[in-house]
């Protein structure tokens, strides 16, 4: 007995077509969001980081993600997992709180490090 090769319904492939439109849709509202939270504060991002967001939104545009790679994000997420960890290092800048990744120091902390 033979088995038909595998086929995606129309009515899934509209489902994962309109998903991934929704996460383009997010991804650029996201990068467009970081970067009005910047010019708002009055935050001077580096070279890089505005390459980045410009960079970014223009992958995003014309391909519907923005990194060619699957090993380096989801199936259905327009940006890759160091991508989003990056942007959200940027609004962190941008509202002026600790940078993302980096952990605060507890309460009651010394700076000096006489350590008595």
């Amino acid at each position: 007995m033979k088995r038909a090769p595998f086929k995606v319904s129309a009515k899934k492939a509209d489902r994962f077509a309109d998903s991934r439109a929704a996460a383009q849709r997010v991804a650029l509202n996201a990068l467009k969001r970081a970067k009005r939270a910047a010019d708002r504060a009055g935050v001077d991002l580096s070279a890089w980081e505005g390459e980045f967001l410009g960079s970014v939104a223009d992958r995003v545009k014309t391909f519907g993600r923005a990194f060619g790679d699957p090993e380096k994000g989801a199936p259905g997420q327009a940006l890759s997992i160091m991508q989003t960890a990056k942007l959200k290092e940027i609004v962190a800048k941008a509202k002026g709180g600790a940078s993302f990744g980096k952990p605060k120091r507890p309460a009651g902390a010394r700076s000096d490090n006489t350590g008595a």
